[in-house]
């Protein structure tokens, strides 16, 4: 016979897989505006990919180490993006903090000029601005077609990705990062 505390901590450890240290069940999460999230068993490594501050220093994302991070690969000239960068900004505004950063990253090779002016237009001014002009983060990152939505746990490895547009502040997107961001390690 188990002691009390015994079967209280097994019971916590079958019934609750984050408190047993695994990855939250997203998969529960692909539903409404994140209908076509593609969730992975298992998280995946990043490879180094590299881009630019609106500042041009040079970044890449370990430099969100600790955070729940959404990296989405946008351009001024991807209509989907028009419409999708509003929702992400305000995913920023509600959520962005010491455990959560949106790291909106244009690939589009008219320079930073051209996406900040995009973003002010859009009213996405929440974003601080990335940029990646040579384009190369998205083959990196295996991204074909715009917008492409990657999200990292906080040790930076891929737990989902989105092809297309969504509305990053609808309830299941808000679920989905406080399911990540409560996940902890």
């Amino acid at each position: 016979m188990l002691p009390r505390i015994g079967v209280f901590a097994l019971l916590v450890a079958i019934l609750s897989p984050v408190a047993a240290g695994a990855e939250p069940p997203l998969a529960q999460y692909a539903v409404g505006q994140l209908q076509n999230l593609a969730v992975h068993e298992q998280p995946k490594p990043v490879p180094e990919a590299r881009f630019k501050d609106g500042d041009g220093k040079d970044m890449d994302l370990t430099a969100f180490r600790g955070k729940v991070v959404l990296v989405n690969l946008w351009a001024t000239w991807c209509a989907p993006c028009r419409h999708e960068m509003p929702s992400i900004s305000r995913l920023q505004a509600a959520r962005g903090g010491p455990d959560f950063i949106v790291a909106a990253i244009s690939v589009d090779r008219g320079g930073a000029d051209k996406s900040s002016a995009f973003l002010k237009e859009v009213e996405a001014d929440n974003l601080p601005l990335f940029i990646d002009q040579t384009t190369r983060i998205g083959r990196t990152l295996g991204a074909y077609g715009l917008p492409i939505t990657i999200l990292l746990n906080r040790q930076g490895d891929e737990v989902a990705r989105l092809v297309g547009p969504a509305e990053w502040d609808s309830p299941e997107a808000m679920a989905l990062i406080d399911a990540l961001i409560a996940a902890g390690s």
